[in-house]
């Protein structure tokens, strides 16, 4: 058996996930890298289109699949992490060896490599379209989209945002500590605070440390972007309401609406048993009473079956939701930096598919909302195919809702902030 040194697993890691990820569409933030195999790994997904048209020029045939992924991590670290060269190829080419593809694979990555480093990023196409494709790793049919709805600056703004290192942030649990105090904790004092809630963290501090922290342990804080906190504020919670997260996994709103108020009944429920089970990790971590947990499938629910006559506090009273969170499964468009798998699961069909689902999900949940109470359709993308005509369609064909002000879009407002689309619906009253 072969004894890997430290740099040399780590690679080895990123490999068999950037693997994973092209054959089964594995998640890579899921897989449990060390922070370097996790940057060489979520680097080479978000340039992958630009790492392959970089391979083309210095090739005359694509090797396998898996020659294909050392070349890509090796181009990579020579070009976009602070690797020296020598190493980015020597690693690179015992990488091959390791991986068992064979002495001739070996040849080839160090040939190809020393090539990339004499030629240096190759020229981009002319034609727009194709070039912001190619140089933001944005597959071209979604790159014309945006172009069309949002005009050719703010497209090309868009796909270059795919590249980038997402803003970490820290949620501080209120019930139990206090920003400042939090901050000091981790060794993140002066670091900005947002809401009196959230803590960036600095671009050169560690995650590790933070997460293996007593402070994380002992239910302190969370990972959570603030746009979370954008979504649930368009909810206008009140004290005692009964409130239903029905699309909750990983369970992050549901445990920022059980912080914010402890008076609260909230449900959170999703179609996964899995996702409710992990959630169950989460609020009892965080200690929260008032998050009670379920597998529910949504779009099974019978409108003519009180499915929650348990929540009503007696006979008379209503067992609807004063307030329902949907943020509905989507295409993560807003979320590319953090998925950048997503960039190339998306297509066309898919995506008409997503919005007949959000569609159903909405339909559903919104009848077991009380009269005058509020819905919020929450989705982590901004295109107007799963937000906007989502909802003005619901609208058409359901006038007892309306609107209760406009939509946000808190990405477009702070480039710090993931790309989420919420519309608040009141249910009017009779």
């Amino acid at each position: 058996m072969l004894l890997l040194d430290d740099s040399l697993k780590e690679r080895m890691d990123a490999y068999r996930v950037l693997l994973l990820w092209q054959k089964d569409g594995s998640f890579i933030k899921e897989s449990g890298l060390s922070p370097f195999a996790m940057e060489l790994a979520l680097g080479v997904c978000r340039r992958h289109l630009y790492l392959q048209y970089f391979l083309k020029t210095l090739v005359k045939k694509m090797p396998s699949l898996e020659v294909a992924t050392v070349l890509e991590m090796g181009i990579f670290q020579m070009f976009f992490m602070e690797i020296p060269d020598h190493a980015a190829v020597s690693t690179s080419v015992e990488l091959v060896k390791a991986a068992n593809l064979g002495e001739g694979s070996a040849r080839l990555v160090n040939a190809v490599l020393h090539s990339a480093r004499r030629s240096g990023l190759p020229a981009l196409p002319q034609q727009r379209v194709r070039r912001v494709s190619i140089e933001s790793s944005v597959p071209e049919w979604l790159v014309r989209r945006w172009f069309d709805i949002y005009g050719g600056d703010r497209a090309e703004s868009l796909a270059k945002a795919t590249l980038e290192r997402p803003v970490e942030w820290i949620r501080v649990n209120l019930q139990k500590t206090s920003a400042p105090v939090l901050a000091q904790k981790l060794g993140l004092t002066g670091a900005s605070i947002l809401y009196d809630r959230y803590i960036q963290v600095p671009e050169d501090a560690k995650l590790k440390p933070i997460l293996e922290s007593e402070s994380f342990a002992k239910g302190e804080f969370s990972m959570q972007n603030p746009s979370a906190y954008e979504v649930v504020k368009l909810l206008d919670l009140k004290p005692g309401q009964r409130v239903w997260d029905a699309c909750a996994a990983p369970g992050g709103k549901s445990a920022l609406m059980g912080e914010m108020d402890s008076s609260l009944d909230i449900l959170a429920s999703d179609v996964s048993a899995f996702r409710v089970e992990k959630m169950h990790d989460v609020v009892d971590r965080l200690g929260l009473k008032n998050v009670r947990l379920e597998c529910i499938d949504v779009l099974a629910l019978d409108p003519s079956t009180p499915r929650f006559q348990r929540f009503a506090q007696d006979d008379t009273h209503s067992s609807k939701f004063d307030r329902i969170l949907l943020d509905v499964p989507c295409s993560n468009m807003g979320v590319m930096p953090r998925r950048p798998e997503s960039k190339y699961r998306i297509t066309q069909d898919s995506m008409k598919e997503l919005a007949e689902l959000q569609y159903g999900i909405l339909e559903s949940a919104s009848n077991h909302l009380a009269e005058g109470g509020v819905l919020v359709y929450a989705t982590c993308s901004p295109d107007p195919l799963e937000t906007t005509q989502v909802v003005n369609r619901f609208l058409k064909a359901h006038p007892e809702f309306a609107k209760r002000g406009e939509h946000v879009l808190p990405g477009a407002q702070d480039n710090r902030f993931d790309g989420f689309f919420a519309q608040a619906l009141e249910r009017k009253k009779v």
